[in-house]
């Protein structure tokens, strides 16, 4: 029995912030230490707080140790493991008080959270099935092969109001009962772990954190609709999310959990990968499929819908990583307990990964109907640097931005589609006051443009013809009978693509066009970009009675534009000038100003 137990953050972002190399010293310096029979080092998933990584909890205390460095080690074993004296200086700040040291549940990243999808990253081992098990992993699955007919699943599914994590918000349980609906020889569940939103990785910190929850939650799927075979798509370059994975599949066959005769009821289900190489597109069910296939991906026209007509022409479910993530437990608890959460048509809970202008970057999970103020000013810490909230944009190449008029709206998934955004998977990106909004919108065309797979002329075309317009506004070359084409190109794409993908393509022109045409009409009228961003309409000058004449300026421009001698005031020849801004920033006295 030991009596600590000491959890390292695995996942991505604190693994390329040197996590395995401070398990490997931690290791050695307990055994130095004699204390090899005592502590227990235990590799996890994410915990949220990307932005503090490494992560490491020691428990039974619960001391939060953030930003650990590997010359950190030697003394916390030997001040906290083995003398029991906590290193207070390497603890996150926030659970530091005047009179010691409280719960991580009441810092203001946590309190607001509620875990469900998430409840087990950051607590056990991935790689140990014993201990999902330990959590109540499986119980779920016993519960419906023993006690539950399909019926009985997929009714509890339609009660409980989960509705697909994946951007559309299909109801989970409807998805299924067609599914089910449909006779044929073999069937099949897919999970869609391909996650290629710019700013988003929430699907990632699942597979590293818990993947055994997915495997659970699909053959529960395949039991309700009748499926022998499971599928997970996952990008190539998620590695440690497909190295657990693969470590979860082989140790569900070893327990019987995976395979023939699931605890001895009949029921036979197994999971195969299938590695994407990164194709946007892919995230769209039909091109998914057409993927696995082993096809180009493409999608398909619909109907035939999946559930009739899916993978290998036969009827299949595709759901994402937190879709599944969810299921276990509503099982367990209740369909009852999971609608006491979120709002009316929203139920639950969904996980968000914050990134951009503010503070606390990393995975949230929040119960639906939490505003964007609270997520962003409260969980998220603000925005750095004093400046103001301009923008948050959610779902991707395929959402919109959220401006400061609607900080206090409830988030679910009517709601942002009324605002002229959309859930999507959860990315949600925070832009302040410097933010350029044309330049965003530019950004996620150009993104669009390179992912598009070329089936249909609309988005293929259509999309690039948008990104020439941006790409003129953002030059200072439009008319404004440009700005009424871009506009007409929106409705006409959203109207004629064949997917999903290319159908949401100008979300975020027309959510900017929506709450930014200023900045547009002030990129074509005045040639001036409010933000100072776009670098065509942007000149830096030296205002020659604050310059000092100290050289710095001239001795750190790449591309030698600025002329002046020691003790006068510079000049800088706008010709020369490539606008990196790299004078301004070496400027000690102010002198150099954006216009």
């Amino acid at each position: 029995m030991y009596r600590s137990h000491v959890l390292v953050c695995g996942g991505t972002g604190c693994t390329s912030s040197g996590s395995p190399q401070i398990i490997e010293r931690l290791k050695d310096e307990i055994e130095k230490q004699g204390l090899q029979d005592e502590v227990a080092v235990i590799q996890t998933g994410c915990h949220g707080l990307c932005a503090l990584g490494p992560i490491m909890i020691v428990y039974p205390d619960a001391s939060f140790y953030s930003m650990v460095k590997v010359e950190d080690i030697p003394e916390i074993v030997s001040e906290h493991l083995l003398k029991g004296r906590v290193v207070t200086r390497l603890l996150y700040d926030e659970t530091v008080t005047s009179g010691g040291v409280k719960a991580l549940i009441d810092t203001d990243f946590y309190k607001k959270q509620h875990r469900v999808a998430l409840r087990n990253c950051g607590v056990i081992n991935p790689e140990v099935i014993d201990e999902y098990i330990g959590t109540g992993g499986y119980e779920a699955l016993g519960k419906v092969l023993t006690e539950m007919t399909p019926d009985d699943v997929i009714q509890v599914l339609l009660d409980s109001g989960l509705r697909g994590r994946g951007g559309g918000g299909f109801p989970t349980g409807l998805k299924w009962k067609l599914a089910k609906q449909n006779d044929a020889d073999q069937k099949y569940v897919c999970c869609n772990a391909d996650e290629g939103d710019p700013g988003a990785f929430m699907d990632r910190s699942v597979l590293e954190g818990d993947p055994h929850v997915v495997l659970e939650a699909m053959a529960i799927a395949g039991y309700a609709i009748g499926a022998s075979q499971g599928y997970i798509y996952v990008r190539a370059e998620y590695p440690i999310a497909v190295d657990r994975l693969k470590i979860a599949i082989e140790q569900a066959r070893e327990y019987n959990l995976l395979g023939k005769d699931i605890f001895g009821t009949g029921f036979d289900f197994d999971i195969d990968l299938r590695l994407g190489a990164g194709a946007f597109v892919c995230g769209e069910e039909t091109a998914l499929m057409t993927s696995i296939e082993g096809k180009r991906g493409e999608p398909r026209p619909r109907p035939p819908f999946p559930a009739q007509k899916g993978l290998f022409g036969k009827p299949t479910i595709l759901n994402n990583v937190e879709t599944y993530a969810n299921i276990p437990q509503i099982i367990l608890n209740g369909a009852d307990w999971f609608a006491s959460m979120g709002t009316e048509k929203s139920k639950g809970t969904k996980v968000f990964a914050l990134g951009g202008k503010i503070h606390n970057t990393g995975l949230v999970e929040i119960p639906m109907g939490t505003t964007l103020r609270e997520v962003i000013e409260e969980i998220g810490g603000g925005i750095p640097n004093g400046k103001k909230f301009k923008a948050a944009q959610t779902g991707g190449p395929s959402g919109g931005c959220i401006p400061a008029e609607h900080f206090d709206i409830p988030i679910d998934y009517d709601n942002l589609i009324a605002i002229g955004s959309m859930m999507g998977s959860g990315g949600l990106i925070v832009m302040d006051e410097d933010d350029c909004m044309v330049d965003i919108a530019k950004f996620f065309l150009e993104f669009t443009v390179e992912e598009s797979c070329g089936k249909c002329t609309p988005c293929r075309v259509g999309t690039r013809r948008m990104l020439e317009i941006l790409t003129k506004i953002t030059k200072g070359q439009a008319t404004m009978e440009d700005l009424d084409k871009l506009e007409e190109l929106c409705y006409y794409i959203k109207n004629n693509s064949l997917c999903g993908l290319g159908q949401t393509a100008p979300n975020p022109v027309l959510s900017t066009l929506r709450y930014f045409r200023d900045e547009y009409e002030a990129h074509i009228k005045e040639k001036r970009c409010p933000a100072g961003v776009c670098k065509s309409l942007l000149s830096y000058v030296i205002d020659r009675d604050k310059c000092r004449g100290c050289t710095l300026c001239a001795r750190n421009c790449p591309a030698g534009a600025i002329i002046g001698s020691v003790k006068n005031p510079h000049i800088i020849d706008a010709e020369k000038c490539v606008k990196c801004g790299a004078c301004m920033e070496k400027c000690k006295f102010g002198a150099i100003v954006k216009k």
